[in-house]
């Protein structure tokens, strides 16, 4: 029996060995594969994350899918404006599109309140959320650059609280529209939303000695009360990195460039911003220039601004006040906007019932609202009926001013020329 142990010994000795090796090589095995594949996982964690802080292109928004586009729009005023800009709201409404009112601080407060009361105190925007008074008012004079860092307060207001949309339209109080927002949002269903409507020409001419070259100081970038601009003795070359461009203060501009503005991935916009910040009437060139000196934008751009506006000849600081006798060229214009208009000018009542079927006080009528139907609000009719529209002869006029702009022969030539 004695002489038998070793042998037995052996017989399971030589397994045992086996098996623990093989062990240890199956886990160092795992481990390698398992480590390899924590390192993938992570590198491509890194690799899709998206960057903050550093000089990297963020993500930009792509074109919304939806079939009807949704517009953002800035109305803005100054003092005694509130009454005009009011009516512009409610001409310009649509359940929709998304608002932002402004009333400056050379406003008074107390009428600052009241168009505060009045957007919150309407069922119809209570209802449904999607007009906001930027409460906190900025100092704002057309000849310096606040007109241009309210513009892009307002658009990151609406970009921050506003969710999806298609297209950014600053307008004023004495804006008013021509067609309704049926007819808009009808036309520019079929059109590429990443077009901007920008009038702009790189033949600066006179602006070159009168704007661009001198150095102006706006009191608004620091004071509580408007007063004109200061003008410094010396004199600044123009440019060398980017080039110039002038145009119409304003525009309608795509959700992607107004988030390149907005978030600047390459500076220009920034660098552009700063140059701007001393230049007279900057509103007239500082979203021209940034257009047109970046690379995936400028060839996005249409030469109009979507207005009819009346003009001396040459061009004073300030267009004519439009009249009834204005109004059949207003039409054959064949643009969906127009300025500027005296408060209470008579030929807005005229607009109102013959272009917009407008009421005294009313919403533009539309598959979303009827004049007809006792209740204002309608907020089960609303917005069950938010998509569908009601085109009428001013969406027919708004598709000729737009075919004509994109069909023309010139078209390419005068993007950013």
């Amino acid at each position: 029996m004695e002489t038998n142990k070793p042998q037995t010994k052996k017989k399971w000795f030589l397994p045992l060995v086996f098996s623990v090796l093989l062990s240890c090589l199956l886990i160092f095995v795992s481990i390698l594969v398992s480590s390899n594949s924590s390192w993938q996982l992570y590198g491509t964690r890194v690799k899709t994350e998206v960057p903050r802080f550093v000089e990297s292109k963020l993500k930009v928004s792509t074109a919304s899918g939806n079939s009807v586009p949704r517009i953002a729009y800035l109305i803005s005023g100054s003092m005694g404006d509130g009454e005009s800009l009011k009516r512009t709201l409610k001409a310009l409404y649509h359940p929709r599109n998304q608002y932002a009112v402004h009333l400056d601080l050379e406003a008074s407060a107390e009428e600052r309140l009241d168009l505060a009361n009045f957007v919150r105190n309407e069922p119809l925007f209570a209802k449904l959320g999607n007009v906001r008074m930027i409460v906190k008012a900025n100092l704002v004079t057309y000849r310096g650059p606040t007109m241009v860092t309210n513009t892009l307060h307002a658009a990151a207001i609406l970009l921050e609280e506003s969710g999806d949309w298609d297209w950014f339209i600053n307008l004023s109080a004495s804006d008013y529209p021509l067609v309704t927002q049926d007819d808009m949002l009808h036309t520019f269903s079929s059109i590429p939303r990443n077009l901007n409507f920008i009038e702009h020409t790189s033949d600066i001419g006179w602006k070159e000695q009168q704007r661009a070259r001198p150095v102006i100081i706006d009191p608004g970038l620091y004071s509580l009360h408007k007063s004109d601009v200061f003008w410094a003795s010396e004199k600044r070359d123009v440019p060398s990195q980017y080039k110039l461009f002038t145009g119409s203060a304003w525009m309608m501009l795509s959700r992607q460039f107004v988030e390149y503005c907005l978030w600047g991935w390459d500076n220009l916009p920034r660098i552009v911003l700063m140059y701007y910040a001393n230049f007279l009437s900057s509103p007239e060139g500082y979203f021209h220039t940034v257009i047109c000196n970046a690379e995936e934008f400028r060839n996005t751009t249409v030469n109009h601004d979507l207005h009819f506006i009346s003009w001396d000849n040459p061009p004073k600081q300030h267009p004519h006040f439009l009249t009834a006798n204005d109004y059949q060229r207003m039409v054959d214009s064949n643009a969906p906007f127009a300025r500027k208009f005296g408060r209470n000018e008579t030929v807005l009542d005229k607009i109102d019932t013959e272009l917009l079927g407008r009421n005294a006080d009313g919403f533009v009528p539309g598959t979303w609202f009827s004049q007809t139907n006792p209740n204002r609000t309608f907020p089960n009719h609303v917005l069950k009926n938010i998509t569908r529209l009601k085109p009428g002869p001013g969406a027919e006029r708004l598709r000729r001013l737009i075919n004509g702009l994109l069909s023309a022969e010139d078209f390419h030539a005068n993007q950013c020329s």
